[in-house]
């Protein structure tokens, strides 16, 4: 079953986005605590949302996500900022089910675009995206300003 997160997922969606972390060899980097994630999903104005997916009470995968918008197109879309199954329930058609409830908000909302991005190395996710009709955007490369850059690039006078 696929179902929007509800406050009590909290713990499991932190859990998981630990998993994600993991597997992809960055755990040292997950910051994010349950309160953060609480108020962002769950606050007076949440901008980042939450897909479940569950096999009778047990949280097997998540799919966590935000509206953006494409000014070429002139409509929002759906940008996948994690999607995670459990390592021991992969194979079961969460991942899938979660993928299509988010192509269903799109279609539903008219929105124009679904996204994602993924490690170059994840050859399993990569075939699977791809068995469902995806298609990588090789010619775009993301950019990202962190910590002390970013500190910087704020400071900095607009010339």
């Amino acid at each position: 079953m696929i179902r929007p997160a509800t406050p009590d997922d909290v713990p499991a969606i932190i859990d998981m986005i630990r998993g994600l972390a993991e597997y992809e060899k960055a755990l040292d980097k997950v910051e994010t605590t349950a309160e953060q994630l609480h108020d962002a999903l769950f606050g007076a104005e949440p901008a980042v949302f939450c897909h479940i997916a569950t096999d009778g009470e047990t949280v097997t995968g998540f799919a966590l996500w935000f509206v953006s918008y494409s000014t070429w197109l002139g409509k929002h879309g759906i940008h996948l900022e994690d999607l995670f199954v459990h390592p021991d329930h992969r194979g079961s058609g969460y991942g899938k089910q979660l993928l299509v409830e988010l192509a269903r908000i799109c279609v539903e909302r008219g929105y124009g675009r679904f996204e994602w991005s993924v490690l170059d190395w994840n050859t399993p996710s990569i075939e699977f995206y791809r068995s469902l009709g995806a298609e990588s955007l090789d010619e775009w490369v993301m950019y990202r300003l962190t910590g002390s850059a970013l500190e910087k690039l704020a400071a900095a006078e607009g010339r």
